[in-house]
């Protein structure tokens, strides 16, 4: 079985909801006709809104639809929910919060047996971030911060590279102190799709966008472009 991620700077529904070209690619992925595809909304306190922008945006697409709530779960066997699932795209909001309750629930844990069988893990902003070892997040309001996150992935990673003017700085900083190690950041409309832990190509929905491995070389940053391919 591939165990993949793919994961997004920004973009896609959430912010972008006439752009479904990385929604569109997840589908892809899984190589089903119809996916099941389930939307964990922790990082965003389970927001309302959010939910009824994946279902508007999700049921024009060819995949059966579902969320998993933490604070309203849908089925007593949350292992039988999560291990019948073909994908999982997580939203952002506060990475913290998210790992905080994946763990008091065991979801974590669930997500990677899932993961090991061949369920696709997607995400952006705290639902990229949160697959890889550390995370550069915003939880702590006024404060970018590194994040220890689940390590699915090795390294590191920092969304909305071009959006949020502090975050390139702020990843650079992180990494050349030694508090976070190497990796790769995304600008809004780039998803990074990684297959057994190595990165296999990014794509984008936006033509403009870039992704960068960012690492420390002789107590410098170096930056390396990584051109995806537009969709």
């Amino acid at each position: 079985m591939k165990k993949q991620v793919l994961a997004m700077g920004g973009g896609g529904f959430t912010s972008k909801p006439e752009n479904l070209k990385l929604d569109e690619y997840l589908l892809s992925l899984s190589g089903k006709k119809n996916p099941k595809v389930c939307f964990i909304p922790t990082a965003s306190g389970d927001d309302e809104s959010y939910r009824r922008r994946f279902y508007s945006s999700y049921k024009k697409l060819n995949c059966e639809t579902s969320h998993l709530s933490l604070f309203w779960p849908p089925e007593g066997d949350l292992r039988k929910f999560v291990l019948d699932k073909d994908i999982f795209y997580v939203g952002g909001g506060n990475t913290r919060n998210l790992m905080v309750l994946w763990k008091e629930w065991g979801l974590d844990e669930y997500l990677k047996e899932a993961w090991n069988q061949g369920a696709i893990m997607a995400g952006l902003s705290a639902g990229s971030i949160c697959w890889f070892e550390k995370g550069l997040t915003d939880s702590v309001t006024g404060k970018l911060l590194p994040l220890d996150c689940l390590g699915f992935l090795p390294n590191s990673n920092c969304p909305h590279f071009d959006t949020e003017s502090q975050r390139r700085p702020e990843y650079h900083k992180a990494i050349l102190n030694g508090t976070m190690m190497e990796g790769i950041a995304c600008d809004d409309g780039v998803a990074a799709h990684f297959v057994d832990g190595k990165l296999e190509g990014c794509v984008s929905s936006l033509p403009k966008a870039k992704a960068y491995y960012v690492s420390e070389k002789n107590g410098s940053i170096n930056e390396s472009i990584i051109e995806p391919k537009y969709l």
